[in-house]
């Protein structure tokens, strides 16, 4: 891995000059940000037996709301930063939550699977656009040696997304319909939009990506090992979260009321996984990877054996939240270390990968439940995420690299 750390090494050298001071209130509206959209986007899976009933559509295919926004959002990263590159970051942030709200709006009124496709398709493009940009803008907004606990804040939306998204929105579903779940999220980008308006300073545009420019970070061994890691261990991860519900329902025969409490703990677990993970990605965001998904493996083995028993599935389940908050934190100051000269060129791929990861996991994963039945979703994780943590083992980043 010794050309991978001067490559590293040279594109640190080239890097445009951290400020002086942080920006906290800023770095919070993008964890607002962030926040708004994972709950819009993991909202299916806590709703998907219902939405599969209501839209007359199997599970498996229900499933595929979440496939649909992965794909779009997998164009968008790396193609929304060439396109907007000559314009004011704050800008094209404020104009991608108004994406956002109207992506919750469309999806409450919807009442057949293609329109709530349209509905997916704009969050795709919101999710795909913030994502790419977020690690270069926290990159702007605070001295280089807060990156670290500027992204674990960032994506501590992440985290509380999926404390509330999960269980409130199955909570919601059952009380009011699916539908009210989206009538909530909307409200959240609202105020999201409201709070970006009063915090986001000027950010005028300054890597300018372009084809040539990501044809390069592809050259790049840490940047190649990074996107082939994010397709192994996400796609994993997501095969089993996304069908977690009909697991839960269909093998260790909850109720929906046990079912929000699980899913509660999931996201509890989420959010000290990623303060936890982001600890750990300050020093070693190898070995951050590689823990969680370590633990993800570990977990899904035992959900393939132990389904059955509510206790074991549902320590599980909040086990594999944990274990899920190093990824984000881990994977964003991996690819923003190995290029922080081109940092949003590098989000871009990055998120790229995270959606097609996505997108593997949801398509895979339900082909496997429709037709293994609900072990189908932890026994494609099992495989993948064993494969990308050993790759990220192997492969991973040093401590002298960062």
């Amino acid at each position: 891995m010794s050309s991978a750390a001067c490559t590293t090494c040279s594109s640190t050298a080239g890097a445009p000059p951290a400020p002086t001071q942080a920006h906290w209130p800023a770095v919070a509206a993008l964890a607002l940000g962030v926040f708004g959209l994972v709950t819009a986007e993991f909202l299916p899976a806590s709703l998907l037996t219902a939405m599969a009933a209501d839209l007359h559509v199997s599970e498996g295919t229900a499933g595929q709301t979440v496939t649909a926004t992965a794909l779009v959002a997998a164009v968008a990263a790396p193609s929304l930063p060439l396109l907007t590159r000559n314009l004011d970051r704050r800008a094209v942030m404020l104009a991608l939550t108004v994406l956002l709200v109207l992506s919750n709006g469309l999806a409450v009124a919807a009442t057949s699977l293609p329109a709530l496709l349209v509905a997916r398709v704009l969050l795709g493009v919101a999710l795909g656009g913030f994502w790419s940009m977020s690690g270069a803008l926290a990159l702007r907004l605070v001295p280089t040696d807060r990156f670290a606990r500027a992204m674990a804040l960032i994506l501590t939306g992440v985290s509380v997304a999926t404390v509330c998204a999960a269980p409130i929105g199955a909570w919601m579903g059952e009380q009011w319909g699916w539908r009210s779940a989206f009538w909530a999220a909307g409200g959240v980008s609202l105020v999201t939009l409201v709070f970006q308006l009063a915090t986001l300073p000027p950010l005028p545009p300054r890597d300018r990506p372009d084809l040539r420019v990501l044809a390069e970070l592809l050259t790049r061994p840490d940047v190649r090992v990074a996107l082939l890691a994010v397709l192994l261990v996400i796609s994993g991860h997501f095969a089993g979260f996304t069908y977690i519900r009909p697991l839960m329902e269909n093998v260790t025969h909850l109720s929906v009321g046990a079912i929000t409490g699980v899913l509660l703990g999931y996201g509890i677990g989420g959010f000290f996984g990623n303060l936890v993970g982001g600890a750990i990605a300050e020093r070693s965001e190898r070995r951050a990877i590689v823990a969680g998904g370590s633990l993800v493996a570990l977990l899904a083995g035992v959900l393939l054996l132990g389904a059955s028993s509510v206790a074991v599935t549902a320590v599980a389940v909040v086990l594999w939240g944990f274990a899920f908050g190093a990824f984000p934190v881990g994977f964003q100051t991996w690819i923003v270390r190995a290029a922080p000269d081109q940092a949003e060129g590098a989000g871009g791929l990055l998120v790229a990968a995270f959606q097609v990861a996505i997108a593997s996991g949801a398509i895979g994963g339900g082909l496997l439940v429709d037709h293994v039945g609900a072990h189908g979703g932890p026994l494609f994780a099992l495989g993948s995420v064993t494969l990308g943590a050993l790759l990220v083992w192997r492969y991973g980043p040093r401590p002298a690299q960062a």
